[in-house]
């Protein structure tokens, strides 16, 4: 931010596939902002630590639940450190990240939020004056709000559920002093019913049945934050709502209820929304997500509840969440946006007076599938490599350091490269690629020079037509190994790393029908890393616990909703071109 309300133009990170929510927060205690993404499809957050001048450095993946769709932080045990908490649409939980040593994120454990719930959203605050912070999830599919109230230990009680209605199917949720009584409340949002609901809180862990308010919209509302707009020490709320250009603010009364909506332009499908002070006049200001128009939509607040005429800047293609913060520590706000459709994230730095700069773009090969971010020529700026599925290539972009990057180069590898993953295969500490190929059903892996450059592919079978890879050491030799989902024999290949960057044949697994994405973590604790596949057509997941010495005992299935159909739902705004793979 340029302190004026006004912004630099945007610098681009990469993430995980689909990011679809994005917070900010200091994760080591260096006093500078760094940014964690949920990543929809990869199933997992990146966490991008700052450098204190606008820059970040390369994300860290931590692996998550089944389709993150929220991400919050804060200090869930009380060491001073922040911790991550997502929500996960299709697994129906909410993993807790604990943060044990300075920037160091360890997977924690899950808490079931009940089968069905399709979880939408999660926020935190106190809702019952323990000092310690507590969970509220919008549970979309079984029409309820979950409570978790946390111990401060990092643990949480099971969920108190609270009823929204029938098909209400609440979808986005805020929480404030909605009447005066310096108690938390409960606000939401229900897409079904296009209602805005409040639940009163009384300080004490105990909830007022809500009330309803009609939202008179021809589309439903999305996405919810709320904030002290007019200064009168109670929290209003504005709404976005998806298929229509604006969005709505509610003025609160003392006894806990809201005025009729007022309503201000934004730009098409407006999908999320956050709030902050962009020209530093202590007054709150607005900063929306508009996905179809690929912008964001800043309303400057005049201080009394009301806002200015939209301003609009360009970000990448289908832009899906924004959060704010100082990015350059220049004590002025940045906005930062996760872009769906172009798998990046926009950064816009803030001139301080409430504008914000302009962004810019960089391709590779023909019709790129995945991506990843790695310093390959160990000049400690961070590069860019590329899948591209219809050119049979990984594309290299070698970063200049200044926000730029050199010409791409091309690398050949197996037959539309679907998942594309870096490590170091053979322990020279240069990255090398390694890269799933759909219709030639096998892996290339591609070892680096350490200049940037790498040597010609080495293809491994893997089952028929693998769709997604990732890497771990499964037997515990530190050696790195490769999981890939195959979706066409309805199993996962495993190849052991010999260390040397080669690999030994594959061992197959069944999963379920069709598997489609494939995740990594210590699931029951015992320090081995286990496996989670989702299966496209059988409608579940298959855990496939490790043995720590590279086998693994035969799955469990889980039973989860049709992915077929909300896989369709949740891709019906992304490019067909992109995903004419899976659908046949």
């Amino acid at each position: 931010g340029n302190g004026n309300g006004s912004f630099a133009e945007q610098t681009r990170y990469l993430a995980g596939h689909y990011p679809s929510s994005v917070v900010v927060g200091d994760f080591n205690n260096d006093t500078r902002l760094d940014i964690v993404v949920a990543n929809y499809y990869s199933n997992d957050v990146s966490v991008l630590l700052g450098n204190g001048n606008g820059s970040f450095a390369e994300q860290t993946r931590y692996s998550a639940g089944e389709y993150p769709s929220s991400v919050v932080v804060g200090d869930f045990n009380n060491d001073s450190r922040l911790d991550i908490i997502v929500a996960n649409y299709y697994s129906n939980d909410v993993s807790v990240l604990l943060q044990y040593n300075r920037g160091a994120i360890a997977y924690k454990m899950a808490y079931a939020s009940g089968g069905g719930s399709s979880l939408q959203c999660v926020v935190i605050g106190d809702l019952n004056n323990d000092t310690n912070l507590d969970i509220v999830l919008a549970n979309y599919g079984t029409n309820n709000i979950g409570v978790l109230f946390g111990y401060g230990s990092g643990s949480f009680e099971n969920q108190m559920m609270l009823s929204t209605g029938a098909n209400s199917h609440p979808i986005s949720i805020a929480v404030g002093d909605f009447n005066g009584d310096c108690v938390l409340d409960i606000a939401l949002a229900n897409n079904g019913t296009k209602h805005a609901d409040m639940i009163l809180g009384n300080g004490k862990g105990k909830f007022a049945i809500q009330t309803s308010y009609e939202i008179s919209f021809d589309s439903p509302p999305l996405v919810m934050a709320s904030g002290d707009f007019n200064n009168d020490k109670r929290s209003e709320i504005v709404i976005a709502n998806g298929g229509s250009n604006h969005v709505d603010i509610f003025v609160a009364y003392n006894r806990g209820s809201f005025e009729n909506q007022i309503r201000y332009s934004a730009g098409s499908s407006p999908q999320s929304v956050v709030v902050g002070d962009f020209n530093n006049d202590t007054r709150l200001d607005i900063v929306v997500a508009n996905y179809d128009s690929n912008n964001v939509s800043v309303l400057l607040g005049n201080g009394n509840g009301s806002f200015a005429e939209q301003t609009r800047y360009s970000v990448g293609s289908y832009p899906w969440s924004v959060v704010v913060g100082d990015f350059n520590n220049d004590t002025r706000l940045d906005i930062v946006v996760t872009n769906l459709g172009s798998d990046d994230v926009s950064v816009l730095l803030g001139n301080g007076n409430g504008s914000f700069e302009n962004q810019t773009r960089y391709l590779a090969g023909s019709s790129p599938q995945s991506v990843v971010v790695g310093d390959f020529n160990n000049d400690t700026r961070l590069d860019i490599v590329v899948a591209s599925g219809l050119s049979n290539d990984v594309s290299v972009l070698l970063g200049n350091g200044n926000g730029s990057f050199a010409e791409q180069t091309r690398y050949s590898v197996g037959s539309s490269p679907q998942s594309v993953v870096v490590g170091d295969f053979n322990n020279d500490t240069r990255l090398d690629i390694v890269v799933a190929n759909y219709v030639s059903n096998d892996v290339s892996v591609l070892l680096g020079n350490g200049n940037g450059s790498f040597a010609e592919q080495t293809r491994y079978s893997a089952g028929s037509s693998p769709l997604s890879v990732v890497v771990g050491d499964f037997n515990n030799d530190t050696r790195l190994d490769i999981v890939v989902a195959n979706s066409g024999s309805y199993d996962v290949s495993v190849l052991l790393g010999n260390g040397n960057g080669s690999f030994a044949e594959q061992t197959r697994y069944s999963a379920g029908s069709s598997p489609s994405s494939v995740v990594v973590g210590d699931f029951n604790n015992d320090t081995r890393l286990d496996i989670v596949v989702t299966n496209y057509y059988s409608n579940n997941v298959s855990v496939l616990l490790g043995n720590g010495n590279g086998s693994f005992a035969e799955q469990t299935r889980f039973v989860i909703r049709s992915t077929r159909q909300s896989l369709c739902r949740r891709l019906e705004k992304s490019s067909s071109a992109k995903i004419q793979h899976r659908i046949q």
